[in-house]
């Protein structure tokens, strides 16, 4: 058999730069699926309903999830797929070709791949919840964690039963009521949310949310770029539907001798990032063009998450769309994940297709990775549909030229 350099090798001969990479699936125990993203109902719970149902796809994912001790083998990390049919994975292909596959860049700073997408779908929100920054991550010897969201449209056909998400505190909230929170957790709802403010999603813009910064996501379909990890700490007791947050989940993250500290558990929350006076504006994102037109070129090509979090330019991430017959050659400095979310065409050597109904195990064309090689030298995507072709990509640290 092959060793993985070679493997990795004739991939990117056969995709000319762009690897295929097959569907990656998630479960959360804490989370009811929305059943909008795949994999099909009836797949759900695939894991086991122990696991809790599948609401994340995960995407160029080279990250495993926090799940406990039951986690199958190399869950959620993603898989590259040859035209044969062989699969390795992702992280894999990075640790063993680096640079030839992310640039010399990246993977001289981070050795590896290290941001995320995915896709995430709720029946109804999320805790109230944070990530911790750098300096409190790296007490359990973890990294920080900032995000951002953007709602796809396509995905976004039906509301469930929560179409707002909960952004930071209040300004005059202190510390001081948020630890009476806190120690209200056994006796039923915190009433956390009475601190924060509630912003309605609009489908086709985004938020970007800083580590220390608490939320709660919307019933929304996401699609969140974020740092490759998986650290949080819960502060909402119970949700609106009576889904009860154990304690655990709020000192997941947290050291051993801290884990009953309330004072700590607070200081974990990045004040100055929660309690802005123009909230909206430091952290709303909308669209914005970066070069096209569909009336006139056919195509275009848009900023979806940009800026910084904490003052750092950590992830990108683009949406393009091209009118049906058009075709654009995408040229960028850094490599990319890519989802393909309406539509069908050619994304270089591949064929691609979006898609939402997917069976568990299902190997899809809508997921690919363009290396550097790829991006710098540049990638042609053509529409051969009768409807727009949508494509999703996200890119790594320092990466915007917006």
């Amino acid at each position: 058999m092959a060793n993985v350099e070679q493997r990795v090798a004739a991939a990117l001969r056969q995709g000319n730069g762009v690897l295929h990479l097959a569907p990656t699936w998630v479960p959360r125990a804490f989370a009811v699926p929305g059943a909008r993203i795949g994999p099909a109902r009836q797949d759900q719970y695939a894991y086991g309903i122990a696991r809790g149902g599948i609401d994340e796809r995960w995407l160029a994912s080279t990250t495993q999830p926090d799940n406990g001790p039951n986690m199958v083998p190399n869950e959620g990390l993603s898989e590259v797929v040859t035209q044969e049919g062989e699969r390795f994975l992702l992280k894999e292909a990075i640790q063993a070709v680096g640079a030839e596959l992310i640039g010399a860049r990246l993977f001289d700073d981070w050795g590896r791949w290290p941001t995320l997408g995915k896709l995430f779908d709720n029946v109804g929100p999320l805790p109230f919840h944070l990530h911790p920054t750098t300096e409190v991550a790296a007490l359990t010897g973890q990294v920080h964690k900032p995000e951002a969201y953007y709602f796809p449209p396509q995905y976004n056909q039906i509301n469930h039963t929560c179409f707002h998400t909960y952004f930071g505190l209040e300004p005059g909230t202190t510390k001081a009521d948020v630890k009476e929170c806190l120690k209200n957790w056994n006796k039923g709802d915190n009433n956390v949310l009475d601190l924060s403010k509630a912003y309605r999603i609009t489908p086709g813009t985004g938020w970007m949310s800083p580590a220390g910064l608490l939320h709660a996501p919307a019933s929304a379909v996401t699609y969140e770029i974020q740092w490759g990890t998986d650290t949080f700490a819960m502060f909402q007791s119970v949700l609106e539907d009576g889904t009860i947050v154990p304690w655990d989940l709020v000192v997941k993250n947290v050291p051993d001798d801290k884990k009953h500290d309330l004072d700590f558990i607070v200081e974990m929350i990045d004040w100055d990032a929660n309690t802005v006076t123009n909230f909206k504006q430091t952290y709303f994102r909308a669209p914005k063009t970066d070069r096209g037109s569909i009336a006139v070129d056919g195509y275009e090509d848009r900023w979806i998450v940009y800026g910084t979090a904490n003052g750092r330019d950590v992830f990108s991430a683009k949406e393009l769309t091209l009118a049906p017959g058009a075709g654009v050659t995408l040229r960028d400095n850094e490599p990319a994940g890519v989802l393909v979310v309406q539509g069908s065409g050619t994304l270089g050597e591949w064929p691609v297709e979006g898609r939402n109904y997917i069976r568990f195990g299902e190997c899809t064309h809508d997921e690919f990775f363009i290396t550097i090689e790829a991006a710098t030298r540049g990638v042609t995507v053509q529409n051969t549909g009768l409807c727009p072709l949508v494509m999703l990509r996200h890119f790594g640290p320092d990466s915007q030229s917006a």
